[in-house]
């Protein structure tokens, strides 16, 4: 079977001001990941974790290589198809929640419904929302706001918006980083437990141990190599 996810030879250099040296951030890194699979990216504070994986959410771009989604080179892309392929086959789980403060638990999640590329029907995305989140045990909050749940709550609530359009690749960058221990350690098993349910292709960047360790693959990122563990 081809893979999921496939990167080829992709770095990433950023040319900076003046007459300073340009930056290389990623050099010649290939891996790739099948439907389904989970890996965990670790490595120290600005070896280029995040932006990894943000070149294979599409929301940057490789100065050179190739990175394939589902078989399609993304360089191929016009922008407007990039943007149907970000909603349609990748969700984002960040560090900060980025839930709108103003909307409920359901409100937040049915976001990214409302795109016009939606996979999803508004019958169809409701009854996907309220499953969801009661799998992640917040029925009794799905009309309660951000500001009234704990900082675990709030990212799993993140969470089940980042699957509601049933994305391929589930892309979290330090999902777990500002929780405590008993929070990041919920949030790790519905991450694990969902990715086997939901059938998505999960890529972890985090600092924790314990998550790395749940995860199928691990990948070490130092001076701009990527080897696998």
């Amino acid at each position: 079977m081809e893979p999921l996810l496939q990167l080829q030879d992709v770095s990433k250099t950023y040319l900076t001001t003046s007459d300073a040296a340009p930056v290389h951030v990623l050099n010649a890194v290939s891996f790739s990941l099948a439907q389904a699979e989970t890996a965990a990216i670790v490595g120290p504070s600005g070896s280029g974790k995040s932006t990894l994986l943000n070149i294979i959410g599409t929301l940057d771009k490789p100065t050179t290589g190739i990175v394939r989604l589902d078989g399609r080179d993304m360089a191929k892309l016009n922008d407007q198809e990039v943007a149907v392929v970000r909603n349609h086959q990748i969700g984002f789980i960040f560090q900060a929640h980025h839930l709108l403060p103003h909307c409920s638990v359901l409100e937040n999640v049915l976001i990214p419904t409302l795109a016009k590329c939606s996979v999803l029907k508004p019958s169809t995305a409701l009854e996907r929302a309220r499953r969801l989140i009661d799998r992640v045990g917040l029925t009794s909050r799905l009309n309660h706001r951000p500001s009234q749940l704990s900082g675990g709550e709030r990212q799993r609530v993140a969470v089940v918006r980042a699957l509601i359009n049933r994305p391929k690749l589930l892309l979290a960058d330090e999902p777990t980083g500002a929780l405590d221990r008993a929070s990041a350690q919920t949030l790790a098993q519905v991450l694990v437990d969902l990715n086997r349910e939901e059938k998505t292709t999960l890529i972890v960047v985090t600092h924790s141990l314990e998550l790395s360790k749940l995860m199928a693959r691990q990948f070490d990122v130092c001076d701009g190599a990527v080897r696998e563990k």
